[in-house]
């Protein structure tokens, strides 16, 4: 199930929390900043579990919230891992898991603290910090959809 959506404006912009958003086979979401980006090589929306952002903070005394991963889709309930190479819908927008979404230098400087070292955000997100996808239909995304793997 979908539990939260952000899209940002410009790249360094302030992720900004929607309840639905539209997204173009190919291109990405519209009004997010890497709508039809190449540079993505058709990768244009990223998925990350509710769960592992809760074990994240659990595990390291964190109150991170959603938006701080940066990632578009935030999930419940489903093992994203799972979904690389396969097709799903959430709606009537239909899927194709590519990658990891490993994290990166920007998300462990985004989520480091005088508490939690960059390496320690490293290994922690690391496997867990979601997907990236292709969009091959186009359609309409809110949230509380649920992900149906095809």
């Amino acid at each position: 199930m979908i539990q939260a959506i952000f899209i940002a404006a410009e790249p360094k912009a302030k992720q900004q929390a929607v309840n639905e958003i539209d997204v173009i086979a190919h291109k990405g979401i519209i009004g997010d900043r890497n709508f039809d980006q190449h540079h993505w090589h058709g990768q244009n929306i990223t998925l990350i579990e509710s769960e592992n952002i809760d074990n994240f903070n659990r595990h390291h005394q964190q109150n991170i919230s959603l938006q701080d991963t940066r990632r578009n889709l935030i999930t419940k309930g489903v093992r994203l891992n799972q979904l690389i190479g396969k097709e799903f819908h959430i709606g009537q927008a239909k899927l194709i898991g590519t990658e990891l979404c490993e994290p990166c230098h920007s998300l462990s400087q985004t989520l480091t603290t005088g508490h939690v070292s960059q390496q320690q955000v490293l290994d922690a997100f690391t496997g867990k910090a979601g997907i990236r996808a292709t969009i091959l239909t186009s359609g309409s995304i809110t949230v509380d959809m649920p992900i149906v793997v095809t």
